[in-house]
């Protein structure tokens, strides 16, 4: 059962659209530090807000629970969900008109009509019979994988779950869940509805769950109940709980959520990390209770079951202005034999009006009827010009190209993960041979996504003795060599899953005899408390493994854990780390930390924060975050530091190592309690509540002490460079759009063979002088002037030097680079035209420090104004929209979940086997294709314009020259075999090996 339900919710799961392709980088960026938050807690003892209830605006929904009466007059949607095209009445109607919007059976069908009447040549039966079979075999198709559908809405409707009768669980199926229902949900068991988290088994209210069938992580999530409800246990506690929700009406966001419960006059606030969305499952816990507030359709995951955008393929759109020209040329034959036929009849020639015949059509005295009537003969006489079974025999050939050669072709198998290539359409295999330019995510797309802490900057000073892939290429670029001691240090390295890091002045405590101890304290301490790992396993530091939702946490927390800073225990409300070397060398002690608030990461904030509170009463704000957004926020003074950690940063990204700065703020009991009332009542807030919770963020995330920053390591994949060199060489262009700094991007350029020392750069910043200087004034609508001018002077100005550089030295490859916030007034309709004939020009573009937002309109840029193939790829749920913009979408199965497959045309494990894919694969399938059109135009002209010759025979009477089963059935089954072989098994060339 669980296997049919986990089937069922990856299908209706597989179509996110919506919040997330539009705003993908929101949800990826959210995912990066798992969304949970904790009760806020001063003095050790829960801080309770009594309020009284506020009316609630039209749009928001009130739930009763453990009370069906009270709901029953609002008429809630019930619990059943039908994922199906069709209905018993609906299938016969809807599926026959699905078939006849394809032109060419709206065309049989017409044609079949007309054999019917008296002008007609042939019998009807020899039209209606093909036609019947072409749409039988559509129907039966259709039926089929509707079936399946229905099958699997069966299976999850009638799973079985608990829901308090009285005072005890009776187990009911799914289907018959109402809102306000109370229901149980046992370890390993799924969700039925988005459930109001109330108790657990486990201790504080909490439970792990893992969203896997919803958005792709397999990482487990944090969930914690209210204190409020922790009691609702027992059935005999749940009967008596009567609390009334007021949260947001249905809708498609799956990573927010608004409400207040309200229980004895008392209003607490609701915020998704107490919401248990349906399709997810329950891990690590024993049982939850929870309330049912949204059901069936009107559940997150189904709200979000909506189609892609429907991709058609280059070569079907001309096929279908192909098949308009023969209908062209069909109309100039009839029209040619019908003013025949009205010149050619005579009386002598009365025996042509064939017995059955309409009387008037051969009569002499009427020209004119004798033309008309002859058109509609020849219209059905010539019918077999137009292939009946080609779009039936094209279907059938790409379904095996996919099912057969593409997802079993073992070069594009990778054995490490056990993945091979899929193709999740079978519309657009020949776009793939057609691809002119790629546009490619960076990190776990053309990087391993791996991350390893390799090197960081504390107080000013750098640690770290290892030698980055980057550098060393780089080094070989300039003709330096390598320092076979530096060599040896980085081989000396501890050297773990997420750590690769050595220096003798900072590991095994160490660092207490460095200049700045303190600093090098806190650092550690932000590393062990600023996050949203879960530790799993034995609490020892070789055994314990940590769910991170992204590597990047992993990868610092691991760090912590090597500094003598180990994180080994979590609760809702407090984090415990045993630190080792703090007081003196040698002592070890375990410290708690009492989280109090936590500010989430997402992609506009670009930084995450804790409040926590020591043993000795010290409350702290721990931030960390892009090096930008965090020095915009830090403390006046101190700026020798500033400015040697920014330097630090440069090496790091010039290294193409990842960054992450961090900081700290100590904070009074007076500031907290006042900023903690202000964050209480933004969590509270029904409307605008994320907008709300980032404004209070800002009011204490402000005079930080940048205490250094991180520097993580996320090596290129295996290949990558080869597979560009290749592509570029098939006159494929290749862009990369990122979010790292431009330093880092530079760099993985040159790793990866997009630039190299001789090629022409033309970079585009917004770190200039003049900007700088527009910024320190602080107007900010003169900033944005200042980088708009500043903008287009550098469009104009390259674009022409790029043309004199193709004319005076054409074989030099061009290179353009330019960060995300000059692209921003760069896609600015006046400047978009010059923005896209500069990258037309050019080799190979670079954007950094892009959004989401801004990947998908660069890739509609080039798709709508260049007019070329183009193909997008990436693995994560912020490519989704790129994705989705291009004409071929590609997914990385990699380590940030599955939402970039789900929403992919076709998926691949790693970027190499894009060689094979496009090359090998694409190539074949378009050749095939355009083989097989040609072979079908062909074969039916041939076949046509024998008849067409035989009329002049026949004094344009329409007398045919074939049987009409013949005539019916050249193309079901003559003819149908030869076209079929040559679809699947014809090459140009062999699968060539130097291709890996």
């Amino acid at each position: 059962m669980s296997a049919r339900i986990k089937d069922m919710l990856r299908v209706a799961t597989a179509r996110l659209g919506g919040e997330q392709a539009g705003g993908g980088g929101a949800s990826s960026s959210s995912s990066g530090f798992a969304r949970r938050e904790s009760t806020a807690r001063l003095g050790g003892a829960g801080t309770s807000f009594r309020r009284q209830p506020q009316p609630m605006a039209p749009n928001v929904r009130t739930v009763y629970c453990n009370d069906r009466e009270a709901n029953a007059p609002v008429g809630y949607k019930g619990n059943s969900v039908s994922t199906t095209k069709y209905s018993i009445l609906t299938f016969l109607p809807k599926g026959l008109f699905e078939q006849f919007r394809r032109v060419a059976n709206l065309y049989f069908l017409m044609i079949s009509i007309l054999s019917t009447t008296p002008i007609s040549p042939v019998h009807p039966v020899t039209n209606v019979v093909p036609l019947s079979l072409v749409l039988l075999v559509s129907l039966i198709k259709e039926a089929f994988e509707d079936w399946k559908r229905f099958q699997n809405d069966m299976s999850i409707n009638n799973a079985h779950v608990d829901i308090l009768q009285g005072q005890r669980w009776e187990s009911t199926p799914w289907k018959r869940l109402q809102v306000g229902d109370i229901v149980r949900i046992k370890k390993d068991g799924y969700f039925p509805a988005d459930l109001l988290f109330l108790s657990s088994t486990n201790p504080d209210g909490v439970c792990y769950i893992e969203t896997a069938n919803l958005d792709g992580e397999t990482n487990l999530k944090i969930r914690k109940a209210l204190e409020r409800t922790w009691d609702f246990v027992t059935p005999e506690k749940a009967s008596g709980f009567k609390g009334e929700v007021q949260c947001e009406q249905p809708n498609n966001s799956l990573y927010t959520f608004t409400g207040n419960l309200i229980v004895d006059k008392q209003t607490i606030p609701l915020s998704p990390n107490q919401l248990l969305l349906r399709g997810c499952s329950l891990r690590n816990t024993e049982y939850i209770v929870g309330a049912v507030i949204f059901t069936g359709h009107e559940t997150k995951v189904m709200m979000n079951s909506m189609n892609v955008p429907s991709k058609r393929s280059t070569l079907e759109k001309k096929l279908d202005k192909l098949i308009l020209a023969l209908f062209a040329t069909l109309f100039s034959m009839c029209v040619i034999g019908a003013i025949g036929s009205g010149v050619f009849i005579n009386e002598k020639y009365f025996y042509l009006g064939l017995r059955g015949r309409v009387e008037d059509q051969f009569n002499p005295k009427n020209r004119f009827v004798v033309t008309i009537l002859t058109m509609f003969t020849l219209i059905t006489l010539y019918s077999t010009i137009i292939p009946i079974s080609l779009y039936v025999s094209i279907e059938m050939i790409k379904f095996i190209q996919c099912t057969q050669f593409i997802n079993n072709d073992l070069h594009m198998y990778h054995a490490e993960s056990d993945t091979p290539a899929l193709a999740r359409t079978s519309n657009l295999n020949e776009e793939l041979g057609q691809v002119e330019y790629i546009f490619s995510d960076k990190t776990g797309t053309l990087t391993r996504n791996l991350m390893e802490f390799f090197k960081c900057s504390i107080g000013g000073e750098m640690y770290g003795t290892g030698i980055t892939e980057i550098e060393k290429g780089g080094a070989e670029r300039a003709g330096i060599r390598i320092d076979d001691d530096e060599g040896k240090r980085s081989a000396s390295a501890v050297h773990e899953k997420g750590f690769n890091f050595y220096d003798a002045r900072i590991m095994r405590g160490a660092w207490r005899n460095e200049p700045n101890p303190e600093a090098c304290k806190e650092f550690f301490r932000c590393l062990a408390i600023c996050h949203t790992v879960l530790p799993e396993g034995e609490e020892t530091p070789e055994k314990i493994t940590y769910q991170a939702a992204s590597p990047d946490e992993a990868a610092l927390v691991a760090a912590a854990k090597n500094f003598g800073f180990f994180f080994y225990r979590r609760t809702p409300t407090t984090v415990m780390v045993r630190e080792s070397h703090v007081e003196r060398m040698g002592s070890i002690q375990d410290v708690p930390y009492e989280i109090l608030n936590v500010l989430e990461f997402n992609s506009t904030r670009k930084r995450q924060s804790v409040v926590c509170r020591f043993p000795n009463g010290r409350l702290v704000l721990y931030c960390k975050g892009a090096d930008n957004v965090v020095y915009e926020r830090l403390a006046d003074g101190n700026h020798d530091m500033k400015k040697t950690s920014r330097e630090h940063l440069e090496q790091f990204g010039s290294a193409g190592l990842r960054t992450l700065c961090l900081a700290y703020r100590d904070i009074s009991r007076e500031q907290y309690e006042i900023w903690n009332e202000k964050f209480v009542q933004a969590k509270s807030s029904l409307r605008d509540r994320d907008k709300k919770l980032d404004e209070v963020a800002e009011l204490i995330e402000k005079d930080l002490i940048l205490i250094g920053c991180t520097a993580i390591e996320d090596k290129l994949q295996e290949g990558v460079p080869t597979c560009i060199e290749t592509l570029s060489a098939a006159g494929i262009k290749i862009w990369v759009l990122t979010g790292d700094k431009m330093e880092t991007a530079i760099n993985i350029a040159y790793a990866c063979s997009l630039v190299n020392n001789d090629t022409k750069q033309f970079i585009i910043s917004s770190e200039t002088d003049a900007i700088r200087e527009a910024e320190d004034r602080g107007d900010p609508v003169e900033i944005a002037r200042v980088i708009k001018d500043s903008v287009k002077q550098s469009l104009k100005s390259f674009h022409e030097e790029a043309r004199h550089s193709l004319i005076s030295t054409p074989e030099r490859k061009l290179a353009l680079i330019i960060d995300g916030r000059c692209l921003m007034y760069a896609l600015d309709p006046t400047l978009r035209v010059d923005l896209l004939g500069l990258s037309l020009i050019c080799h190979s573009v670079v954007c950094c420090r892009v959004s989401p937002l801004q990947k998908a309109q660069v890739t509609s840029l080039v798709k709508k104004g260049a007019r070329k193939i183009t193909l997008s790829i990436g693995d994560g749920a912020n490519d989704v929209s790129m994705i989705q913009a291009a004409h071929v979408g590609i997914g990385i199965s990699g380590q940030e979940g599955m939402q970039a497959v789900m929403a992919s045309d076709f998926a691949i494990a790693q970027f190499r086997f894009l060689t094979d894919l496009l090359l090998v694969h694409g190539r074949w399938s378009y050749l095939r294709l355009c083989k097989v059109i040609t072979y079908f135009f062909y074969k039916n002209l041939t076949f046509t314009l024998t008849q067409f010759w035989f009329t002049f025979q026949t004094g344009f009477s329409g007398q045919r020259f074939y049987d009409d089963w013949n005539q019916s059935l050249y193309n079901v089954i003559f003819t149908a075999l030869p076209v079929i072989i040559v679809g699947l098994f014809d090459k140009l060339c062999s699968h060539l090996p130097a291709l890996h």
